[in-house]
């Protein structure tokens, strides 16, 4: 199908930016007489104008690897030289929007072709150039210096995010003319400063390279929680805002759906969900459920869609452009954080990735490393990480902004000595194991809590000290009955329950406590889909009270005559049990915080009032 009515790329001086196609190797190009191109500099290939960077220069030689399907490019197509590289447009317009690992915008391809698919070397932009915002200046004046990263207007893209208009970094200048109060769109011109004689134009829109980190005045050490509502995740791995954090696990442990819980309903202000190389269906699941979705802010539902943005690169999608929708997620979460936002940002996974690279590498004829990997794999995905972090932004006001990372890795066969595995943990700071085993026994989140760690656990202590004195103390605890009972479970495999000590036995009953009412959570029921951090202490708070207490029970009269065992524990506080158990089902939505707290307050006395009852 031709792409008629779609604009194409005119140039005065094409014919002095042409090479031509020497050989085309899937979705790897060699063209000649490209000398005078740069690295990573963005061509079109071929009459259809195909989307492509240079990815190896030998000679007039350039190896360009194309972010379409080649099918139909010959020998002698013109290859035509851009002169910038592979970039980005910020401004208005990004939240709710879902474009493809280019920043091609699916929704208005869909519109304007009318077809289900992405016709060839289409060249439509990234932002409506139509769509009209309100944008209104700040207090800045004709004459005011200002200079890179300065905010100088706000527009309400919606009611959940208000987009700061950010000068471009390295940019300087004294302000020339400001636009008033009013609607303009992208394209229109809001500032222009002036700089040793020479003006600048400044619209509403800004063109950033993917590859090039955005500069910031310094990096800062965090310490502010990434709440997931996941009570296994919050309490015992906590990851922090601007931490980066891997989820390794084999098919059908639950990526996708932890991913998915931590874009619905974590504490972040904006939300960038990368699928990179996984199944379609997830991402069109992703695209029918968000819209639906609402979250509670300052009294008001919205709709979740209008604090994310999309961006899909499915499986069946050209391989070249995986890669590029990493490096365009961590771009866009970049531009919301020098808002002063903190961001979250989902790569679903980060396997297919590493795929892509390999496939590339492969046709470059590299020599491969470890499983047929690319030597530099390492590299790569330090480079992608590295980005996350909280930071204080460049320019005036001052603020503060983070962009945490969620990578989820599908190792082949589920096997965590995979390179790509290895090579994530060495970066990573949080490492949520999913466990096939877990998975198969229907307890989900299927995190296995023997072998996943955090390494924030230090930089929190601060943020617990201050809101929930009592939390650590209590996670430790909780580690220590996990860990005793696995020591355990080969002991009663060998000898049977009945030969335990009762302590051993105590240990027993309240680690399956915690296991099946506490770590297990059911993302699909109103009341469980999400938790908040205070309900999860007082979780924890009544479960390890009532284990405390039983253990001092029997330790207390293990030398008098009338011991109490576990047995007697269980029979006369059934309904304790019961209630310890059902605590989950309380609804946070429905029964609110205050009610919440006073009912496990009113549980903690009651365990407390059965065991001196016992003791008598």
């Amino acid at each position: 199908m031709t792409s008629q009515g779609l604009p194409k790329i005119s140039n005065e001086e094409r014919e002095a930016k042409f090479g031509y196609v020497y050989a085309v190797s899937g979705p790897v190009v060699t063209a000649e007489k490209m000398s005078g191109s740069a690295m990573y500099e963005l061509v079109r290939v071929g009459y259809y104008e195909l989307v492509g960077e240079i990815i190896r220069l030998e000679g007039d030689m350039a190896t360009i690897q194309v972010y379409e399907e080649t099918s139909g490019v010959t020998v002698g197509d013109p290859v035509l030289r851009t002169g910038k590289p592979l970039s980005v447009e910020l401004g208005p317009g990004i939240l709710g929007n879902i474009f493809d690992g280019i920043q091609r915008p699916l929704k208005d391809i869909n519109e304007l072709t009318s077809s289900i698919y992405i016709p060839k070397g289409i060249n439509i932009p990234a932002l409506s150039r139509n769509t009209v915002w309100e944008f209104n200046p700040s207090n800045i004046k004709n004459g005011s210096h200002i200079t890179g990263g300065d905010l100088f207007g706000v527009v309400y893209e919606n009611t959940l995010v208000k987009h700061r208009m950010i000068l471009p970094p390295k940019s300087k200048g004294t302000v020339t003319y400001i636009a008033p109060v009013g609607n303009y769109t992208v394209s229109d011109v809001v500032l222009e400063t002036e700089f040793d004689g020479e003006k600048h134009k400044y619209t509403m829109l800004q063109v950033w390279p993917v590859r090039q980190p955005r500069p910031v005045t310094e990096k800062l050490p965090a310490n502010h929680p990434l709440l997931t509502g996941q009570r296994v995740l919050d309490s015992l791995f906590p990851c922090v805002q601007g931490g980066t954090t891997a989820i390794p696990g084999a098919f059908g442990c639950g990526k996708t759906v932890i991913s998915q819980a931590l874009s619905k309903y974590s504490n972040s202000d904006v939300i960038i969900y990368v699928g990179c190389g996984e199944r379609g269906n997830e991402m069109s699941e992703v695209l029918r459920d968000f819209p639906t979705l609402t979250v509670e802010i300052d009294g008001v539902t919205e709709s979740i869609m209008k604090r994310t943005a999309l961006v899909a690169n499915t499986s069946n999608m050209p391989v070249a452009a995986r890669e590029a929708s990493i490096y365009t997620g961590i771009t866009l979460s970049e531009y919301f954080r020098d808002m002063g936002y903190n961001v979250s940002m989902m790569a679903d996974s980060t396997s297919r990735w590493a795929e892509a690279l390999r496939e590339i590498s492969g046709r470059l004829a590299e020599m491969p490393a470890d499983s047929g990997y690319p030597a530099y794999l390492g590299a790569r995905l330090a480079s992608f990480y590295e980005r996350a972090g909280r930071v204080k932004c460049l320019g005036n006001p001052d603020r503060e902004g983070s962009v945490s990372i969620v990578g989820a890795v599908s190792p082949p066969g589920g096997d965590f000595s995979d390179p790509v595995t290895s090579a994530t943990l060495g970066i990573v700071q949080v490492f949520w194991g999913l466990d096939k085993k877990l998975a198969q026994r229907k307890h989900f989140p299927s995190i296995n809590w023997l072998i996943s760690y955090s390494k924030y656990l230090r930089a929190l202590d601060d943020f617990y000290d201050k809101n929930f004195p009592e939390f650590v103390p209590l996670r430790t605890k909780v580690k220590e009955i996990l860990q005793e009972e696995e020591d355990l479970s080969e002991i009663v495999q060998l000898v049977g329950k009945a030969s335990l000590a009762e302590t051993d036995k105590i240990t027993l009953e309240v680690a399956k406590l915690l296991k099946d009412d506490f770590l297990q959570q059911n993302s699909y029921s109103p009341y469980d889909r999400f938790c908040p951090f205070y309900k999860t202490v007082g979780m924890l708070r009544n479960m390890i009270a009532f284990y405390d207490m039983a253990r001092h029970a029997v330790e207390s009269t293990a030398q008098s005559d009338n011991k109490i065992t576990w047995n007697v524990i269980r029979d006369s506080m059934y309904n304790i049990l019961y209630q310890l158990s059902s605590m989950k089902f309380k609804d946070p939505v429905q029964d609110g915080e205050a009610k919440i707290r006073a009912d496990f307050d009113q549980l903690h006395e009651d365990i407390q009032q059965a065991f001196r009852n016992l003791e008598d």
